[in-house]
């Protein structure tokens, strides 16, 4: 089974920058990809970046894709979510989650985190 840790969210101004992190254990071979959503109050979970393990493909949401970047590192079994220009509408509880294929639709994935709290605000 996978777990799931993610941080680094917090408080951040308008036009600011912040990287959150996300540490996967107990992966194997058919988790193949890596994804964050996001999720605010009386919205649903949205999909914002994914990548897979092998090869590093990445596929971004239209909002965040000239903004946001998502990396990792097989080694540490770690994926980073590098947020940048970052706007209010950005704020939202955001989790890491890991599936078998790399896709939009959160219930495509698995496993999840346990969420972490990114509030843009002056």
């Amino acid at each position: 089974q996978v777990q799931l840790v993610e941080s680094g969210g917090g408080l951040v101004q308008p036009g600011g920058s912040l990287t959150l992190s996300c540490v996967a254990s107990g992966r194997t071979i058919d988790d193949a990809a890596m994804a964050w959503f996001r999720q605010s109050p009386g919205k649903e979970r949205e999909f914002v970046a994914a990548i897979r393990w092998i090869g590093g493909r990445t596929l971004y949401a239209d909002i965040v894709k000239d903004r946001f970047t998502i990396s990792r590192d097989n080694a540490k079994n770690t994926v980073w979510l590098q947020m940048s220009s970052l706007k209010p509408e950005d704020t939202a509880v955001y989790y890491c989650a890991s599936g078998s294929y790399m896709r939009r639709i959160f219930n495509d994935y698995t496993y999840w985190g346990q969420g972490t709290q990114v509030t843009v605000s002056s």
